[in-house]
């Protein structure tokens, strides 16, 4: 017991450490209450080990002489953001879990323009009195989409509820019942229906569901029928389903309005540059149908958001709705969204310039162009004898809940391991100072070159040489 009494008098104090000239270094850049807590954790870790792994004399010296490193390194994850920019190596351009789209640098100027300035996000500047921050944004959604009226809320979640508790509330809503889909995060359209105070009347089956199904379902209390576009999942087969088109005819028939929810809503016809065809906005509203809804980010490009289009006797009610304040969005969301939706007043330059757009629709040439250059830094940089590195043919996801049936061909760089552990290297990309996602199969690290910038190759190269001889120097 002496003994280790004797061997914690070894461990420096925290003063002693304070004094250091790189830990004064560090107390300039960051809190000193993040400075003074690192050191302590190290230095408890450092008083358990003694205890628990008998460290002798020479030992504790070691570990002193690493100390400041060890400090250094805490306090500076300590003091880094929890959310965190990080490389989509994964080839799926739309990742819900890593941010999903891409925003164009030149609308973070205009978003930054705004945030940084006051602005006229609810004054009418014509009038000189208050105004409304919808105003901002829809009359460029009725331009684009053909819509009478538009206004945005925080997510199409909330869009599909503000819709049904305006037109729909303590009243039924005739909906498929292969369209009672979940959005992701176990939000089910049931459940966001329920919430809206709509009563659901589920018609068909999960595999069919035909138009005299919602005719037979109508009744007084009818007050919309909705349709869902089911664009994260596909059922195939012996299947059937009842078009946004061949409803119009009932909704025409009983005066019910039709409501279409699109979830990941598209601009642009995607069939043109090599897609699945994804039925857009604009396509709604000419078969008739009198709200839409769809995301701002996802397909769209954007800021998340949801997007209302549609009647306008519809729009203005939902306006006064008390939802829509709990729904409402930010300047930030509105400067973002105003600024993507210009660039589809042209559609070629909506497609070079939104990042979604431009990685989905990218050649297969000019992928294996980017790979070969990435390729050739890699090999130039990094000397592993127990790594092997190839470019290899595999296939990209849109992602996103959006066209699930989509392979997009791609290149990837490929890496193979010898006598190293790939779940570590893989750890160690994920855990680089720019964490760098990658996936994972048949023990290989892919690499997809559809999701990397040119300006990320650099990061890719060190992030991969970094991980390299930290799993080198562990195997």
């Amino acid at each position: 017991m002496s003994k280790n009494k004797n061997l914690y008098t070894l461990i420096p104090k925290v003063d002693e450490l304070l004094e250091n000239a790189n830990i004064q270094e560090l107390l300039n850049s960051m809190p000193r209450k993040i400075v003074v807590d690192s050191i302590r954790e190290e230095i408890d870790i450092l008083r358990k080990d003694i205890r628990k792994l008998s460290l002798d004399e020479e030992q504790i010296i070691e570990r002193n002489n690493r100390l400041y490193e060890m400090v250094m390194d805490r306090a500076n994850k300590k003091n880094s953001y929890k959310l965190r920019r990080v490389v989509n190596a994964t080839g799926t351009v739309i990742h819900t879990n890593i941010g999903r789209s891409l925003i164009n640098e030149e609308i973070m100027d205009n978003v930054k323009e705004i945030a940084t300035n006051y602005s006229n996000l609810e004054y009418d500047l014509e009038k000189g009195e208050r105004g409304s921050r919808y105003s901002h944004l829809e009359d460029i959604l009725v331009e684009i989409t053909g819509g009478e009226a538009a206004m945005v809320v925080n997510n199409n979640a909330a869009a599909v509820m503000l819709v049904l508790s305006t037109m729909a509330k303590d009243s039924e809503v005739i909906v498929s019942r292969g369209e009672l889909i979940e959005i992701g995060g176990s939000f089910r359209i049931p459940d966001v229906m329920e919430q809206s105070g709509a009563h659901l009347v589920a018609v068909g089956t999960t595999n069919k569901t035909h138009l005299g199904d919602f005719e037979n379902a109508i009744t007084e209390e009818t007050k919309a029928l909705l349709k869902v576009h089911t664009s994260n999942y596909r059922i195939l087969g012996f299947t059937s389903s009842v078009s946004a088109e061949e409803l119009y005819t009932l909704k025409s028939k009983y005066n019910i309005p039709l409501i279409e929810d699109l979830g990941s809503g598209v601009l642009v016809d995607l069939s043109k540059y090599g897609l699945e065809y994804e039925p857009t906005v604009q396509d709604s509203i000419k078969n008739g149908v009198d709200v839409v809804t769809f995301s701002g980010d996802k397909l769209l490009g954007g800021p998340q958001a949801g997007i209302i289009v549609g009647k306008r006797e519809y729009i203005e009610a939902m306006k006064k709705n008390p939802l829509t304040r709990a729904f409402r969005v930010d300047k930030f969301t509105i400067s973002a969204l105003e600024a993507t939706l210009r660039l589809y007043l042209d559609e070629s330059i909506a497609v070079e310039k939104i990042p979604t757009l431009n990685m989905l629709s990218l050649s297969i040439e000019e992928i294996e162009e980017k790979a070969k250059v990435l390729y050739d830094l890699l090999a130039d940089n990094i000397d592993c004898e127990n790594c092997k590195i190839e470019i290899v043919d595999d296939y990209s996801e849109v992602g996103g809940g959006s066209l699930p049936l989509e392979k997009m061909p791609t290149k990837c760089i490929m890496l193979t391991l010898n006598n190293l552990s790939v779940s570590r290297f893989e750890k160690a990309l994920r855990e680089y100072d720019i964490p760098i996602i990658t996936r994972v199969y048949k023990d290989r690290i892919y690499i997809d070159l559809r999701t990397i910038r040119e300006d990320e190759y650099k990061i890719v190269v060190d992030g991969i040489k970094h991980s390299l001889k930290e799993i080198e120097g562990v195997d």
